[in-house]
């Protein structure tokens, strides 16, 4: 008889089988699942199998349990939840009402966690924070009553084309003074992005979504939070890298990681992934951001800045003295113009013959006093010092160059 035909082969690693094999697996494939089912209670454990996809219930169906508000319409919806447009008639208000999926409040824990940050929450009274009015479970589902921000978020914004470098320089103070705030409350983020930033009709900066924070500064329990103690809470491709590898020491460093990428890209419209460019080198954008970002971006939280607020200053201090704009170079160069040449020179005949006929006076003019011809002389003596006097003045302004002929020459001699 063949025993290949009867031998039983792992179907794993396709090694021959032990008689009574447990689970139908050799002994090594066995061990390996066991110690991947300890190390990763996450990922395919049987104790915590993986919650179906949240549906949100319709408007209508929400109603039922929310007789105090008019559900109006779905306005958002994400791995953590959903967010509805109410109107609260009590107040004659609009309001925000995210519910989180029914199963987070099956864990075991999830009440005094939720209730806990929840009120921590509701103290973030900030304008650039949206306020929480309200929380609690209904149907099984824990919600927040939040304040209704009338705008579009940053991912909008972007996808619609309508943020520059400008506008960027003015929305990132706002996010730093909320977000000093609630850190200054004990309180991370953990999840900012442009999804989690609005604007409303007056511009102004609005956080959201503080839902899965995680309160920090506890003393009796100092992992608690939202989210169960080691669980990675946030968005890929915003995390910061601490975030995902030790998740239980995040601290208000993250938010300031998540915030340069969010920088980053409302500068450049891209994403700093892997060994990427400074801003500067990939918009038009002024480059004394680029150290800004570098740092906010350091992989490790001790080189990164230490407070939001130092990120602001240096934000602002870049906005109030823009650098020097460089000088723009013309397509063809201004032609050269050639030096005028020197004017041309001339004389002035007319002295050395002035200066010949007063001499000849002066002869004259004396002989007529030897031979006693008196009148006849201060006649010639007259004429003599007229032309002296011409000619010296006019020799004396010649040396100065002051006399131009009739064609522009400069007269620069007498004879």
């Amino acid at each position: 008889m063949n025993t290949m035909n009867t031998m039983q082969l792992c179907p794993t690693c396709g090694r021959p089988l032990p008689p009574n094999a447990p689970k139908g697996l050799c002994p090594e494939c066995l061990l390996k699942a066991g110690l991947q089912t300890e190390t990763q209670p996450n990922a395919g454990d049987p104790a915590r199998p993986k919650p179906p996809p949240f549906v949100p219930p319709s408007p209508a169906e929400l109603a039922q349990h929310f007789p105090q508000l008019e559900i109006l319409e779905l306005i958002g919806r994400g791995g953590m939840g959903a967010v509805y447009k109410a109107r609260q008639p009590s107040l004659d208000r609009l309001v925000a009402l995210k519910i989180l999926p029914p199963g987070v409040a099956g864990d075991t824990g999830f009440a005094e966690r939720f209730t806990r940050e929840a009120r921590a929450l509701a103290r973030l009274s900030h304008p650039n924070i949206v306020a929480v009015y309200d929380f609690g479970q209904a149907a099984g589902m824990p919600f927040f009553l939040m304040e209704y921000v009338d705008g579009p978020n940053l991912r909008e914004l972007e996808r619609g084309g309508n943020l520059n470098p400008r506008e960027a320089m003015q929305i990132i103070p706002q996010i730093c003074e909320a977000l000093q705030f609630a850190h200054d409350e004990g309180i991370v983020h953990r999840d900012i992005k442009p999804e989690n930033i609005l604007l409303d009709k007056k511009g102004r900066v609005k956080i959201a979504d503080f839902g899965i924070a995680k309160l920090v500064g506890q003393t009796t329990v100092p992992d608690a939070g939202l989210t169960g103690a080691g669980d990675v809470v946030g968005t890929l491709n915003y995390m910061a890298p601490e975030q995902r590898e030790k998740p239980l020491t995040v601290d208000h460093r993250a938010d300031i990681f998540s915030l340069g990428v969010v920088f980053y890209e409302l500068l450049t419209g891209e994403l700093p992934i892997g060994k990427f460019a400074p801003p500067s080198q990939v918009a038009q954008v002024d480059v004394r951001l680029d150290e800004v970002v570098v740092r906010a971006l350091e992989k490790e939280p001790a080189r990164r800045y230490q407070h939001v607020s130092d990120l602001r200053t240096d934000v602002q201090n870049i906005t109030a003295a823009p650098s020097a704009t460089p000088p723009q170079l013309s397509s063809s160069p201004a032609p050269v113009t050639p030096p005028a040449p020197p004017p041309e020179e001339t004389s002035d005949c007319r002295i050395l013959p002035a200066f010949l006929l007063a001499f000849i006076f002066g002869l004259f003019g004396a002989h007529r006093f030897y031979v006693g011809k008196i009148g006849t002389a201060f006649l010639q003596l007259f004429t003599l010092g007229g032309l002296g006097i011409w000619a010296t003045i006019d020799w004396i302004l010649i040396l100065c160059k002051a006399f131009k002929d009739k064609k522009g020459r400069r007269i620069t001699k007498w004879t």
